[in-house]
């Protein structure tokens, strides 16, 4: 599967919808990891090109459990990369970041660089 990295100056301000959560394995109950062996947790933030009205609610994997963010926060993504999978023929396509942050605690941390190493799918359930 080939990641495609995201241009984060390409959209409006980005916003959490859905707090960070566990991303968890449906058959084991268990919290899946990364490669790494790092728990991955999920964030539903909404996103905006900014010269369209539609929003839509993506759901973005990161590393390890994100720190200050709530509902409604604004928040920044950081090295965003969407992966088209498919599987037994459901396809879709998964966001994963190496950060999500929020807004006022990214300073000089924000972007949209591509290269990540970790920029894996996170699974089949976009």
């Amino acid at each position: 599967m080939q990641s495609i990295p995201v241009d984060m100056a390409r959209l409006g301000s980005v916003m959490c919808v859905v707090p960070p959560e566990p991303r968890m394995n449906p058959d084991t109950g268990e919290v899946r990891k990364d490669r790494e062996g790092n728990p991955v947790w999920v964030v539903g933030v909404s996103v905006r090109q900014l010269e369209k009205r539609r929003a839509d609610v993506i759901d973005i994997a990161v590393s390890g459990q994100p720190q200050g963010i709530s509902e409604g926060a604004r928040v920044v993504v950081v090295d965003l990369v969407a992966t088209a999978w498919e599987i037994d023929g459901r396809k879709g396509t998964s966001f994963r970041a190496a950060a999500v942050r929020p807004e006022n605690a990214a300073a000089g941390g924000g972007g949209s660089a591509p290269g990540r190493g970790k920029a894996a799918a996170s699974g089949g359930d976009a």
